[in-house]
Parts: C-alpha cells; structure tokens; sequence
C-alpha cells in the first residue's frame, strides 16, 4: 500500500457516508417533495389541479367552463373528441390547447394521463344507458340517417323544451340566462352548444335532454334542429367557432 492511501480511503470513505447522511439533515427535501421536470409529471391529480381546474372546477364541476364529473357527459363525449380537446384546444373559444405540439405545454404521456384519469373518476357506464344516446356531433346524426338542424324547428322546439327557463326568445328568463347573447355563443362552439343541450349542467341544475316531462322531451333531430337555431344567433365575426369541435 503506498504511504497515504489509507488515509486517503478513510477520507473518501467519510466524505461519502457525511454526503448519504444529508439526506437525513432537517429542512432536506425527501425524494418525492424534489422539483420534478414538469414534463415528467404523469399523475392526474396533479395535472388536473394545475391546467384544468381553474375552468372546469377542482372536483370536475361548478366551474365556468364544462362539467366533468357527470356519467352522461363522459358517456357522451368519445375518447378521440375528449384528447383532441385537450390536445388541440377549441379555436374560436375560451378553450386553449395543451399538447405541445400545438403550443402548449403537455406531452401526449400526460394527455393520455389526464383522458384516462377522468374516466377512471367520473365515468360511470352502469348509470348511462349509451345506445338512447344522440350522437355525439351533427355529422355523425347525418351519417346515421338524421336530417341536417334546420333553425325554423329548431325554434319551435326550443319554445316547447327551453323557453320555459331561458324564455321564448332565449334571451333569458327566471331559471336560465341567455343563450342567444353574443357573448355566450362568442365562448362556445356549436358542438359544445350540442353537448349541453344533450347533457345538460347538472352541477347548475341544468336538465339533459331526457329528464322533461315526456311532452318537453327533445328528438335527437330537435337536439340538432335547436343547436342550429341557437348558433344562427352567432354575430358573423365569430363564425370560425361554429365549425369547432367541443
């Protein structure tokens, strides 16, 4: 052994022993409480909480923007609609988008994260009776055999069905606000228009379209006819809303 080298060993071997004990020293952060690169971030609730929260409430519901935590609307809405909305966001709305790729901040891992995970906590298929359903947009009630919406039905069924919470001429009533506002149809696509006549807001008291009295009750054709009639209200400036997805 050459002169030193054990002292030197002793040394290294104390240096390293002093380093593994810091671990350990008050105030260190634990592994798990360590700042993570945010694109390594996976975990739904935490996803959730820091881009989806702030519009569509902490637990999924009574937020400005859309409920989640309803089985209907998850039911509704198909897996391919839900990650495109996140990744691409609704041009023409309030809504942005998310993937990186179109200039937000998530990788597809933590899209696909978030879309599982809201599955995982608020999709109930046991409590939704998916073959009554409409179809999910206008294009694929025309493909299965449905007629275009047409504004002049879709106004008379909406007097019949909505009028008596949002008036006669949708600007408002006791129940409901407007939905003719420029300012609404300004934030909302056509197919969001569709989801929420179909799904309703049951956090704000809001029914879907099958919980009228059966007289009250929308067709899957008066679904399309009223969104039509509500959309024909949209000032021309935000017309590109009209063709976005949720």
């Amino acid at each position: 052994m050459r002169p030193g080298s054990g002292a030197t060993t002793t040394l290294l071997l104390a240096a390293a022993l002093a380093l593994a004990a810091c671990d350990w020293m008050p105030g260190r952060p634990r592994e798990q409480d360590r700042p993570r690169n945010p694109r390594e971030i996976t975990d739904f609730a935490t996803l959730y909480a820091n881009n989806c929260a702030g519009c569509h409430g902490s637990e999924g519901e009574l937020g400005p923007a859309r409920e989640f935590a309803s089985p209907l609307f998850q039911a509704f809405l198909p897996d391919p609609a839900l990650r495109n909305v996140i990744r691409e966001g609704v041009p023409g709305t309030g809504m942005p988008a998310f993937a990186k790729a179109a200039g937000g901040s998530l990788m597809d891992p933590q899209v696909e994260a978030l879309v599982s995970g809201m599955r995982r906590r608020w999709a109930r298929p046991s409590r939704v009776d998916a073959s009554v359903l409409p179809p999910y947009s206008e294009a694929d009630a025309v493909a299965a055999g449905y007629a275009l919406g047409d504004p002049g039905r879709g106004r008379e069924a909406f007097q019949r069905a909505c009028a008596g919470c949002h008036g006669a001429d949708g600007n408002g009533g006791e129940e409901g606000g407007s939905v003719v506002a420029a300012a609404f149809l300004g934030l909302v696509s056509d197919q969001m228009l569709r989801t929420v006549v179909v799904c309703g807001r049951p956090d704000l008291g809001m029914p879907d379209w099958r919980e009228p009295p059966p007289e009250l009750r929308l067709s899957v054709q008066e679904v399309s006819d009223v969104v039509s009639w509500l959309a024909s209200h949209r000032p021309p400036d935000l017309e590109p809303a009209r063709g976005a997805s949720e």
